[in-house]
């Protein structure tokens, strides 16, 4: 884990709980009487029944991988839960506790068909809930961006922090926070994308200077540009006028002249060839040659070479 990791609440998380089920060597699990009776400065350690925990409200995390849940469910059929949830008493319901970290191993224990799981109680408020459920979903690391900046701009709103604060809480600097919250000025459809997996939060934050985000969002994922040339053709097509110009070249519409000498490159190569005009109308571009194995990348070489 990096330094920036360790930063602020996520320091002393670790001495709360883990989300780590894999044992680093292969030994017996321990006794559930054995976890039921331990404490340490974290808070007291017990077994509660699986039906008696509720997911937590401050949960960052809006999907759970279906294939990581039974992973981790294999790993606690094996082995057991090795290290305790976080929760906390639901209010006003004797008996009944929040999950404050965790949730994936709860959901992994019902399909290993557990009926019980060790667990730490804290008497946490909502502030410190919600903390401690986004840096430990944060140190995870493959919180989504968007669920990330949404657990941002919720702790500002709610609990009135600021970026500088949240910052050090989660142990990042101030200016990655502000970065992630403007992504939540994006498009529902663009969010979408992003926790899908099909964009990443780069090339989201490049989005956000172009005039028609979602159209070049498409043409980010269609053509596979790099988020350097996502965030070059925001800049350019910036204006109402670029944006105007920028569709023809964006949906891939070329003319015959164009089309043709493409046809001729591929057929002489035997490579699928493509042919990119500037978007500037300058008569620059480039040309994409496309090789389906190493044999073919020497070919090209060698042709190249002798020209």
């Amino acid at each position: 884990m990096s330094a920036a990791k360790k930063g602020g609440l996520g320091r002393g998380l670790n001495a709360l709980f883990e989300d780590e089920e894999t044992p680093s060597f292969a030994a017996a699990p321990a006794a559930p009487a054995q976890a039921a009776q331990s404490t340490d400065s974290s808070g007291p350690r017990k077994t509660l029944p699986i039906s008696s925990l509720k997911p937590g409200q401050f949960q960052p995390r809006r999907t759970f991988d279906d294939a990581t849940i039974m992973t981790l469910a294999l790993s606690i059929e094996q082995y057991g839960v090795l290290q305790p949830l976080l929760v906390r008493p639901l209010k006003g319901k004797t008996g009944e506790y929040e999950i404050i970290g965790g949730e994936r191993r709860w959901r992994a224990a019902q399909r290993a068909q557990l009926h019980e799981v060790p667990v730490i109680i804290k008497d946490l408020d909502d502030e410190g809930a919600m903390e401690i459920s986004l840096v430990d979903n944060l140190q995870r690391e493959d919180l989504n961006a968007i669920d990330e900046s949404e657990a941002y701009q919720r702790l500002m709103e709610e609990f009135a922090y600021t970026q500088e604060k949240l910052a050090k809480v989660v142990g990042k600097s101030r200016s990655h926070v502000a970065n992630m919250v403007r992504l939540l000025n994006l498009p529902d459809s663009i969010l979408h994308l992003v926790r899908q997996g099909n964009l990443s939060a780069g090339h989201a934050r490049a989005l956000i200077t172009s005039k028609n985000p979602e159209a070049l969002a498409y043409q980010v994922m269609e053509r596979g540009l790099s988020v350097r040339d996502t965030e070059r053709l925001a800049t350019e097509l910036g204006g109402d006028t670029a944006v105007t110009k920028a569709k023809k070249y964006l949906t891939g519409k070329k003319d015959v002249d164009t089309v043709n000498l493409e046809k001729d490159m591929s057929a002489e190569l035997k490579m699928k060839v493509a042919i990119e005009m500037d978007s500037s109308g300058s008569g620059a571009g480039k040309i994409v040659v496309k090789y389906k194995d190493m044999d073919q990348l020497d070919k090209l070489i060698k042709l190249l070479r002798k020209q």
